[in-house]
């Protein structure tokens, strides 16, 4: 019998799990469900959800290397949103306004985006070990983003770190969307092995560049961002990524029946009328989109776009209507309060934030399989 490549085992495992889940997926969509309460509660989740979210907000900008009142939050938020002027110390006001807030709402878009990329790519490519970074998006946007960080932007027409990064995230896209096609289409299979290959290269060129560079310092922020990090967070870097969160979160859940055809297999989604092929590559194509936005202003943050659809599917269900705009919330509290470990675990320092998104992920995820297995 023919020794296996490590990849083609990595395939098998992955083809195994894949047909756990779906395994799973069809005998849940054959139990008798209350259908009609189960959407019906969604007016009730939904708002639950936003509530909790805006607390997690106002408990993250309060809590810190200086805490501020959570009544002094309130009021500083309160009086820049309807332009008056606060009688907050300007200490609490600059650490409220311009350094913790502006953080804080890019984690949570950020949390939201991962989380509808994750979902939307596992019902795609039906596998669902898919997440936002196994198209190899993630790893492209950090080859560029360290090229211009340890050889400066002239190595990169000039371009900015995170411009690099969004630059270099398209450019990985059109390379695994290319690679996938057979005939004309675009293979699930086909186009995880790809982004899997992909990744692996972009990863290690971007390790030869850290190599090659005799500054520290630089080599130093380029695996900071790696690891992803919202340090760097402003109001003049916080539009892009909201912007594209909502309107690509708005482009999916106008898709949700569409994702519901393409999990059940391309001959249901045939039989329901979807132009399968056609419909693949505009999901793929808004989520590699949305992944390289985010990417380009956090860095590399892995395992919430894998975690947070896995267990927002065993809570509510694998209907994509309720499925998504629940991952995006909880997506968005997700890493609202990771983000806040980050700041204070080490204080005054501040770690990465997609180690600690490995260490709380990774567990899940192996708690995921064993359930699957003993299913």
């Amino acid at each position: 019998m023919p020794k296996q490549t490590p990849t083609a085992v990595a395939a098998d495992v992955a083809a195994d799990v894949a047909a756990d889940v779906a395994e799973r997926s069809r005998d849940a969509r054959q139990r008798p469900l209350n259908h009609r309460n189960r959407l019906t509660s969604l007016p009730i989740v939904l708002p639950t959800l936003f509530v909790v979210l805006v607390v997690a907000v106002c408990v993250a900008v309060a809590v810190g290397s200086v805490g501020v009142r959570l009544d002094i939050v309130a009021m500083v938020i309160r009086d820049h949103l309807i332009n008056a002027e606060t009688s907050a110390s300007a200490m609490d006001d600059q650490i409220v306004w311009n350094l913790r807030l502006p953080r804080v709402l890019l984690a949570a878009a950020v949390g939201a985006g991962l989380a509808a990329v994750g979902v939307t790519l596992q019902a795609t490519v039906r596998n669902p070990l898919a997440d936002p970074y196994v198209l190899g998006v993630s790893a492209g946007a950090g080859l560029t983003a360290s090229i211009a960080i340890t050889l400066g932007s002239v190595a990169v027409a000039g371009l900015s770190t995170s411009a690099a990064a969004f630059v270099g995230a398209l450019a990985a896209t059109i390379a695994v969307l290319g690679l996938s096609r057979r005939a004309g289409r675009v293979v699930p299979s086909r186009l995880v092995l790809a982004g899997v290959t992909l990744s692996y290269l972009f990863t290690g060129a971007t390790s030869f560049v850290i190599f090659r560079t005799a500054n520290a310092d630089a080599a130093h922020s380029v695996l900071f961002w790696l690891l992803g990090s919202l340090s760097e967070s402003s109001w003049s870097n916080l539009a892009l990524p909201t912007v594209a969160v909502l309107v690509a979160g708005g482009y999916l859940m106008l898709q949700t029946r569409t994702l519901n055809a393409l999990a059940a297999g391309d001959d249901a989604a045939l039989s329901l009328g979807v132009s399968v092929h056609r419909a693949r590559i505009q999901l793929l194509v808004v989520a590699s989109l949305l992944t390289g936005v985010l990417v380009a202003v956090s860095g590399g943050i892995g395992f919430v776009g894998l975690i947070v659809p896995h267990l927002v599917r065993l809570a509510i269900g694998p209907d994509h209507r309720r499925l998504l705009p629940i991952a995006m919330l909880v997506g968005a509290i997700y890493l609202v309060a990771v983000d806040l470990l980050c700041r204070i675990l080490v204080r005054p320092e501040e770690l990465p934030i997609g180690i600690v998104t490995a260490l709380l992920g990774a567990p899940v995820f192996l708690w995921l399989l064993r359930r699957s297995e003993a299913s």
